[in-house]
């Protein structure tokens, strides 16, 4: 693409990407899921968009960004307050985990790591996700603590489990790529502090580009191992805000905030960006059956663990224990990401790639549009809360 007509092009999916998706959220809309659609779409009729390099870019800075984000949002603290309770969410996880993991092996005749990479994409909170809808959910302010202190801590365990399953192709695969994150985790503080005593005092203001800087950086290193972006943003943010008591100005809440509103900026053109990757063969009926089918059946066993931990664990009532579960249903990124691995690195079936797609985009829709309806349905009918 050359000349104007590029310009106008280009102007015209920044536009629609930043405009159109916001608009349409007063329809209860996910912005997200916008951009994916409107990404097949510009696909369809703009067919050099497809391989721009530009729109690569873009995409890798908002994935980048976003999980450079969600590290930065751990709070240690909370998370060691929690441990029980979180010992209790994650042993449930784990057992569900599992349980799907091995229906997807027997019944869909799925490799092990596949069939794993499977459970991990339909189980995982979208944290990114469920943390922008948050203060819009009706929540109230411990039920909104809750759901973020397990979106958080179920993503630094799917992050984990990530890295452990995409790697297991060999032994020797784990132990480099094992290697390179535990040096890069050991060095890492070293160059926060670095930057902290010989560039910061120098430079006021520019602890967000040296922190946006160093997350680019570690996400390009780990995509290079091969284990994809968000391992090594993620990691970076992680580390960052484990120095935030030496590092006062570096996970500072202005800085966090400026993280969040690139990451809300540039997040778009990743949704645009995968939605201009979904091949022709994905787009089928048997796609629809899968990612129903996997809505299904996995949807509502989600909920049911999720609701059950929270009335035995945090001694919540029916309204609030729906509510928590409903606001944990979404897993949109975390499945767009391993759906793409599988696709690039595992040869799945175009059926079952796109079966992933429409299980991300109704896990996703189905608290802004149909669950509040038959929840307080379901609640209404209920004895009152205990």
């Amino acid at each position: 693409m050359q000349g104007p007509r590029t310009t106008f092009i280009y102007l015209a999916v920044v536009f629609g990407l930043l405009v159109i998706p916001r608009a349409l959220q007063r329809f209860r809309l996910p912005a997200q899921l916008t951009c994916f659609a409107f990404g097949i779409i510009v696909a369809g009729f703009f067919k050099p968009v497809i391989n721009d390099s530009v729109v690569s870019v873009l995409s890798t800075l908002g994935i980048a960004a976003l999980f450079l984000f969600a590290g930065l949002e751990v709070d240690f603290v909370e998370l060691r307050r929690q441990l029980p309770s979180l010992a209790g969410h994650f042993a449930a996880r784990a057992v569900v985990l599992v349980a799907c993991a091995q229906i997807a092996k027997v019944y869909l005749h799925l490799g092990w790591q596949v069939a794993w990479l499977l459970a991990l994409a339909v189980l995982t909170p979208s944290t990114g996700f469920i943390l922008d809808m948050l203060p819009h959910s009706g929540l109230d302010h411990t039920e909104q603590s809750e759901v973020a202190l397990h979106a958080v801590a179920g993503e630094i365990l799917a992050v984990f489990l990530f890295f452990l399953i995409s790697q297991a192709g060999s032994v020797r695969t784990v132990l480099i790529s094992g290697a390179a994150i535990a040096l890069l985790i050991a060095f890492m503080p070293l160059v926060y502090l670095a930057l902290g005593r010989y560039v910061v005092p120098y430079a006021p203001g520019s602890e967000f580009s040296l922190l946006l800087m160093v997350g680019l950086i570690c996400a390009v290193i780990t995509e290079t191992l091969g284990v994809y972006y968000l391992v090594g943003a993620f990691v970076a943010g992680l580390v960052a805000k484990s120095l935030s008591q030496r590092l006062k100005t570096l996970a500072s809440a202005e800085n966090l905030e400026a993280i969040r509103l690139f990451a809300s900026f540039f997040i778009p053109f990743y949704f645009f960006h995968n939605g201009l990757g979904v091949p022709s063969a994905a787009i089928v009926a048997a796609s629809l059956w899968y990612g129903f089918g996997l809505a299904v059946c996995i949807i509502p066993v989600r909920l049911g663990v999720v609701w059950l931990q929270s009335r035995l664990m945090q001694h919540r009532g029916h309204r609030g224990s729906f509510r928590v579960s409903i606001a944990l249903t979404p897993t949109l990124i975390f499945t767009l990401v391993i759906a793409e691995l599988l696709r690039e690195n595992f040869s799945v079936s175009p059926p079952l790639y796109g079966g992933l797609l429409v299980y991300a985009a109704i896990a996703s829709i189905l608290p802004s549009l149909v669950l509040p309806a038959l929840v307080e349905n379901a609640i209404n009918a209920l004895p009152a809360e205990a």
